[in-house]
């Protein structure tokens, strides 16, 4: 067991190692969704409490940034840290070994959910403790959900990154997979208010599902089931975005 799952941890390790030093991309990963969150409390410092809720706009603004937040950021860089390995030529040297696609990605996306659940844990420190940000819920489901979202992101990252040639291209991917589902996630707009067609496009977005959540712990005490079951479907998507990533990851570097 030991020997095969060697690559795996061979994978992660040097990824880890990789992201400790370059302190730009720890910077990224750690600090800006917190300073997002602080803007984000000044913009709405000063507005009214909407009618008859207990909760300020902050607050319910607020607990779906921190879904949509690691989403994005986690994306981004881990879209362009593997298309950096490819155009470097590592990931092709690595290819060239007997280590199996999944065990790769295994390893990307392991080292990578390290980061993010690091992340979500800032960004729901600083919201919640910091910034004064309420849910009637349990803080700490709020940054489970995150991270489980984070990672959903990751993985979307790796699965990118495979369709793209440069790390610009994989930069282009932001617009086509990471906007529209801030849009009909249901931060603009409740999703049962969408059009029917677009509430049917919202239904297979992962991010849909972790606002969903996120929103559940929101105005609920207690875990619900249909919490459970959103965070079932981020996971699931989760696991078929890493399987795609290594069913469509090239040998050769075009």
């Amino acid at each position: 067991m030991t020997t095969l799952l060697r690559p795996y941890t061979a994978t992660t390790g040097r990824i880890l190692r990789q992201l400790r030093n370059d302190h730009r991309t720890v910077a990224m990963i750690l600090v800006v969704p917190a300073l997002l969150m602080t803007l984000l409390y000044f913009i709405y410092q000063d507005a009214p409490p909407a009618p008859h809720s207990a909760l300020t706009i902050f607050d319910r603004v607020g607990i779906t940034m921190l879904g949509i937040l690691p989403f994005i950021v986690m994306f981004l860089i881990t879209a362009i840290a593997m298309q950096r390995e490819r155009t470097s030529g590592t990931l092709e040297r690595l290819l060239t070994t007997p280590l199996r696609k999944l065990d790769l990605l295994a390893g990307y996306g392991s080292a990578f959910s390290i980061a993010a659940a690091a992340q979500a844990a800032v960004a729901c420190a600083v919201a919640f403790w910091l910034l004064g940000l309420e849910a009637a819920g349990n803080p700490g489901w709020v940054m489970v959900i995150a991270i489980v979202d984070a990672i959903c992101g990751v993985a979307l990252g790796l699965l990118a990154s495979a369709f793209a040639r440069t790390e610009f291209q994989a930069v282009q991917f932001m617009p086509v997979v990471v906007a529209p589902q801030i849009f009909l996630c249901g931060l603009l707009v409740p999703r049962d208010q969408l059009p029917g067609w677009l509430e049917a496009i919202s239904d297979v977005m992962p991010l849909s599902y972790a606002v969903d959540a996120l929103q559940q712990v929101s105005v609920s005490p207690e875990p619900t089931a249909t919490m459970w079951r959103d965070i079932a479907v981020v996971a699931g998507f989760t696991v078929v975005a890493l399987c795609l990533g290594a069913a469509t990851l090239r040998r050769r570097t075009p």
